[in-house]
Formats: structure tokens, C-alpha cells, sequence
């Protein structure tokens, strides 16, 4: 029977009564192939650049037989390569490293079934399922499961590893780029779970941007210089402690849409407050008792004028160019001008409502000098400074002149500039009749000299008294509405009295020089 190479290593395999005198040295050879089968070879498979395909021998030494083949060309590849290992029947594990030249890939194939690529300088555990004709070459490593603990100095691989467990690498190496550190990869990296990091973690690209979010609607992006953007819908800041903005080009600058809104800026360790969109307004909003109201408008297109939307109180303000204000409450003693002068312009009246009488004090530099206020619903005027006269003073055709000066020294006597005239019009007058008697009545007058006893170191004065004048001619005594119900003497009403007695008298003569 006649010597047969099915097996997956090519051995002869002795028919009966085969190799007479020699099956010795045949199954030495054999033996020696097995070894072969378990062994590192190295085998020039491409001579020339193109597709090879390369049979294992029949009981013979094939390095393409070993365990570990080490593929090399002498050519130099241009292109991935197909080289085919026959017969299609073969089937056994191996592992393939391409090591040819040309920095190329080859391709390993059996028959018409799947084949396996190995790129330049990579090494893959493949195995032939010698079907035949449909002979397919697989990736034995695909889907490995690695139980327990596998210490690996470097990874690589086109597919993918799963682990069931924890993936640990012990290398301590600094990652400064992406193409060093303990653990790289040339794509991208996906976590289901929490990422944990001991140190910094570094995105170096200049358009690096750090997504958000399922929809990736939060970013963080840099702007290719030095800056950052944070983009979301909203965006909360919340600390658990304090919130710190620290801008070192001194301006924080806040934007709408892309549009500059407004700045906070330290200026020479000013805070300044700006609204950067022209004649836009600054407003200070807040909740009074559950609706929204304005506080403070500044207006901008006004120049800055503030608008209050309710009471100023404080313990001084400076307002250089003015204040408009609905109502004004002072809970203080002073309103101080340091130079200048101070003008109360209204469109209406000026009140002025002082509770205590009603007083209101003028002051020259800190000395009063005037007062006027209420006393019993009367009003006075008062000169405050000892034997300071009262004058009134007005403009006659463009020059001041003194109209009246009530001479506080002199008791208060008043001297007029010019005429005095009373109310003395006969087309305002009804029921005029003469005075009868005149003399008469100026014959019951008294006229004296007396001192007030009112006033201290009084004059003497002389004068009617006008008790006894209310008898005479009651028409010129006034009597006043105060407690002692004082009584006066309208001196001038006196005048037509005395007109009337000189008439009278003046008729006794001429009766008397009719005789």
C-alpha cells in the first residue's frame, strides 16, 4: 500500500508493507517535522512583488510548516499582497508575522473563503479550516476571552478587546502628547462609566471642545488662542462656597447674541459699571413683597440722570448735575452747599410747614437774624438781633430803594421813604354824612406824655389814650384779638376830626367879629 499526506503537517504516513528496509528513516523524518510543526521558521515567501502561493511539502522540511512563521520577501512590495498556503485542505493554527519589505500588508488565504491581512510588522494567531475549494483563513484572536490577569508591555490591534473584568496598566508614563502615556489610542475613546482622574487631564487640540449633555447641548471650547467659551441653555454657577471671577485684563465683559451688553471693570481700583449699547439705560430691579419693581434707572441717553422709584435716605449724597425727584423727605437737620448757591425753582408754590409755630429761621453764616413764624394763627416777622431794624426794600425803576424801616430801637417806630396814604376813594364809599360837633369831641380829648411799661428802658412819648378815645370817637380805636384784648388809635382817622372842630371854630370867630 503505497505512502499517503493527508495529515495537517504533511507527514508520510506508511502503508502497509510500505518502505521495506527504510520506514526507520521515514519516521525519523517524521518525527522531525513534527518539531518543525512546533517550531519558529522564517520563510522568504515573495521573490517577486505580486501574489504568491506556497504548498507545504510532503514529508519534507517546509518552514511554512512551523508553528510561528516569520514571512520575509526579497522583493520589494508596492502594494498588499495575497499569499495563499496550499493544499486547501490543511487545517491547522498558526501564527503569521509579516515582516516582508516595503512597509505592506499581506494577505493570507486558503481558498475561496475569508482571509486574514496582516499589516507590516504585525504579528496574528490565524488558523486554515482546510475545507477545500472554500477553504477560509480566520483571525484566531477575534473575541478572545482573556480570563484572570494578562500583563501586555504594549497593545495593538485593529478590532476590538473586551474585557469582563478590569483592564490595569501598571506603566507610570507621563502622557505630554497623543502619542505617549501608559495607554494610547488613535481614535477616539469611549466611557459608559465614570471617568476618575488622579492628575490633569488635557484636550490639546486649539479647537478642543469639552460637550455636555446626551445632545451634546453644553460645550466647552477653546478659541484657538487663549480663551475659552461656554456655551449652554442656561448656564448655573452653583457653589457651595463663594463664586470668584477673577479677570486680570480687568474687564468682564457680558454679551448678547454676540453683542457687547455691558462691562465691569477695574479702573485703578475703581469698580465701573457700564452699559456699552449707546444711550441704553443701567436699571437696579428687585421683589418688593412679591412684584417686580425698578429701583434705579441711569439714564445714559440723559447724560447719567438716576430716576429712584421710591425714597433716597442716607447720610449724605453728592449730585452734581441735579436732582428730580416726586417727593423729598429729609430725616436730617441741614442741606450744606460747600460753595455756590442754592435755587429752589418748582413750576408751582413753595410751602414751607415747619410744625414748630410754624418758625422759619434765616441764618447769615451761623448768626440768625430774622425769623418769621405763627403765633396764634398770626403771622410774625421777626428781626432776632438786638435793636437790628426791619426794612423793606424794593426796585424803583431800576434803583433799590428803602420803602419802610421799623426801627427796633425805637420801639418799633416806622419810617416811610415817601407817602403814606390810606383807603380814601368817595366812588367806594356809601352813607357819607359830616361829623357833627368837632370841637366838641377834640375838646374831650387828651392829649399826654407816657412811657410803655411794656418795653425795658422805654422813651417818653406823647400820644392819646385810646380807652378814652373809644369814647370820644370810637371809629378810630381798634381793639386787638389777643389775650388782653390790647386797644389802639388810628392817629390818621383823627385828621377829619380835627378838620371838623377847626371848621367849627373857625364859625364861633366869625360870629364873634359879626358883633
Amino acid at each position: 500500500m503505497a505512502s499517503t499526506y493527508v495529515n495537517d503537517l504533511r507527514l508520510n504516513e506508511l502503508g502497509t508493507g510500505d518502505a521495506s528496509g527504510t520506514w526507520g528513516n521515514i519516521t525519523n523524518t517524521n518525527l522531525e517535522l513534527i518539531g518543525e510543526g512546533l517550531s519558529f521558521t522564517t520563510k522568504d515567501c515573495f521573490a517577486s512583488d505580486g501574489d504568491q502561493t506556497e504548498t507545504v511539502a510532503d514529508g519534507a522540511t517546509d518552514p511554512l510548516r512551523g508553528m510561528y512563521v516569520k514571512i520575509t520577501s526579497s522583493a520589494t512590495l508596492s502594494a498588499t499582497r495575497t499569499l495563499t498556503i496550499a493544499p486547501n485542505t490543511v487545517s491547522r493554527l498558526q501564527f503569521i508575522e509579516n515582516a516582508t519589505t516595503g512597509s505592506q500588508s499581506i494577505t493570507i488565504s486558503q481558498g475561496t473563503g475569508a482571509n486574514v491581512t496582516i499589516p507590516n510588522g504585525d504579528v496574528k494567531a490565524i488558523y486554515l479550516d482546510g475545507a477545500g475549494s472554500g477553504a477560509a483563513v480566520v483571525d484566531a484572536f477575534t473575541d478572545l476571552n482573556l480570563a484572570g490577569t494578562t500583563t501586555l508591555s504594549v497593545v495593538s490591534t485593529s478590532g476590538n478587546i473586551t474585557s469582563a473584568g478590569r483592564v490595569i496598566v501598571d506603566d507610570t508614563t507621563e502622557a505630554t502628547s497623543t502619542t505617549d502615556g501608559s495607554l494610547q489610542t488613535d481614535g477616539g475613546l469611549s466611557v459608559a462609566k465614570d471617568i476618575v482622574a488622579g492628575d490633569d487631564v488635557k484636550l490639546l487640540s486649539d479647537s478642543s471642545i469639552l460637550s455636555l449633555g446626551a445632545d451634546e447641548d453644553v460645550t466647552i471650547t477653546h478659541d484657538g488662542t487663549t480663551g475659552v467659551t461656554f456655551a449652554g441653555n442656561p448656564i448655573t454657577l452653583d457653589s457651595g462656597a463663594d463664586i470668584i471671577l477673577d479677570a486680570d485684563g480687568a474687564d468682564i465683559i457680558f454679551k448678547d447674541a454676540g453683542t457687547s451688553i455691558g462691562t465691569f471693570t477695574n479702573s485703578s481700583s475703581d469698580f465701573v459699571i457700564q452699559a456699552n449699547v449707546q444711550d441704553k439705560d443701567i436699571l437696579f430691579k428687585g421683589d418688593d413683597g412679591g412684584s417686580g419693581i425698578t429701583a434705579l434707572t441711569l439714564d445714559m441717553s440723559e447724560a447719567g440722570n438716576a430716576t429712584f422709584n421710591g425714597t433716597v435716605t442716607g447720610t449724605s449724597a453728592t449730585f452734581n448735575g441735579g436732582v428730580v425727584v416726586d417727593n423729598i423727605t429729609i430725616d436730617g437737620t441741614e442741606i450744606d452747599l460747600s460753595s455756590g448757591d442754592l435755587v429752589v425753582d418748582v413750576a408751582g408754590n413753595i410751602q414751607l410747614d415747619p410744625d414748630d409755630n410754624g418758625e422759619v429761621r434765616y441764618l447769615d453764616n451761623g448768626t440768625q437774624y430774622f425769623v418769621i413764624k405763627g403765633d396764634s394763627n398770626n403771622a410774625v416777622l421777626q428781626s432776632t438781633i438786638s435793636d437790628a431794624d426791619l426794612v423793606f426794600r424794593g426796585n424803583d425803576g431800576g434803583s433799590i430803594i428803602t420803602a419802610l424801616t421799623l426801627d427796633i430801637s425805637g420801639a418799633g417806630a416806622a419810617t416811610f421813604n415817601n407817602d403814606v396814604t390810606a383807603f380814601s376813594d368817595k366812588r367806594l364809599k356809601t352813607d357819607i354824612s359830616n361829623i357833627e360837633n368837632g370841637l366838641d369831641k377834640v375838646m374831650k380829648m387828651q392829649g399826654v406824655h407816657y412811657k410803655r411799661n411794656d418795653i425795658e428802658d422805654a422813651k417818653p412819648q406823647i400820644g392819646v389814650l385810646a380807652q378814652d378815645m373809644e369814647a370820644i370817637v370810637p371809629e378810630v380805636v381798634l381793639t386787638a384779638d389777643d389775650e388782653m384784648q390790647t386797644k389802639s388809635v388810628d392817629y390818621g382817622k383823627l385828621t377829619a376830626v380835627l378838620i371838623e372842630a377847626i371848621k367849627d371854630l373857625k364859625a364861633e370867630i366869625d360870629e364873634l367879629k359879626g358883633r
